[in-house]
């Protein structure tokens, strides 16, 4: 099994991030009445977190101190805006981009999203400058090609031919899917996506390698590949909870509840749907 992270883990590695996805893996399997089946030996981590590391210097910090002005506009305006609108439909207490009046002296758009969003369960602990970052790290995936060749490698590498399943959270959902299409003939039987932001029309959807055609987006293995989508019905990043608009019904879609940390990987992990999608190629 290859397990892909999301965005906001930098600062850590293969083996942090196994540490945390490999009890939660079980669990999900224990759940779904399949315990027992996952080893150490049995799980890999693809590990590209350190290609969105600044470059060293000395005396320095590691990451750039981020604040709204720093907020690019086009690509990572509209996905502020796109968390925000999501957020606001979600909590009640977070107020939505069409209030009138209420946050209508606070700055620029971007300022009266953040603001927002402090107040947003789902963004509970997360710093405005970490906001930004994750914001940008999708961004500068999706738009810098050195970047997206040097992750999606990393996805390649670690898959062989006893690949039996991929496993991918997040920005990892996105990574993965393109290096899938980018193996033909790969022995993959199970993918599955977890708070996946595939979905999510012109900021990620119609920016994918292979483009998609008239609407629908490539097919990431051969005919015996089975797709799982989970979401959690509050979780912002994960826009477009159906994937089969744009996939195709072979995806099987379900939503679970994560609690107030909707796009949590290990909550998702822990869940009997991760584990039913899983147990039926490890069994």
């Amino acid at each position: 099994m290859v397990c892909v992270h999301g965005v906001g883990k930098q600062q850590l590695g293969e083996e942090q991030l196994l540490r945390d996805w490999l009890p939660a893996l079980r669990d999900g399997l224990t759940r779904a009445g399949a315990p027992g089946l996952l080893g150490v030996d049995d799980v890999a981590m693809a590990y590209y977190g350190d290609l969105f590391l600044p470059p060293g210097r000395v005396l320095s910090g590691g990451d750039p101190y981020l604040t709204a002005s720093d907020v690019e506009p086009a690509w990572e305006t509209e996905a502020l805006m796109s968390w925000w609108a999501a957020a606001a439909a979600a909590e009640p207490q977070v107020i939505g981009p069409g209030a009138s009046g209420v946050l209508g002296g606070v700055g620029e758009p971007v300022q009266r999203a953040l603001l927002a969003l402090s107040h947003s369960r789902f963004f509970a602990g997360v710093a405005e400058r970490a906001l930004i970052r994750d914001l940008r790290q999708v961004r500068r995936y999706l738009g810098e090609p050195a970047v997206r060749a040097a992750a999606t490698e990393r996805v390649r590498a670690v898959i062989g031919p006893d690949t039996e399943s991929v496993v991918a959270h997040s920005l990892g959902s996105v990574v993965a899917y393109e290096a899938l299409c980018a193996l033909p003939g790969h022995g993959v039987r199970s993918f599955v996506t977890l708070g996946s932001p595939l979905g999510i029309p012109n900021l990620v959807f119609d920016r994918l390698l292979p483009e998609p055609t008239a609407g629908r987006g490539a097919w990431p293995g051969g005919r015996g590949l089975s797709w799982t989508n989970i979401a959690d019905a509050r979780d912002v990043v994960a826009l477009a909870k159906d994937l089969r608009p744009r996939f195709g019904e072979r995806v099987a879609c379900h939503l679970v509840p994560n609690g107030s940390h909707a796009h949590d990987a290990t909550h998702y992990l822990g869940k009997a749907e991760t584990g039913a999608a899983l147990a039926a190629v490890l069994w």
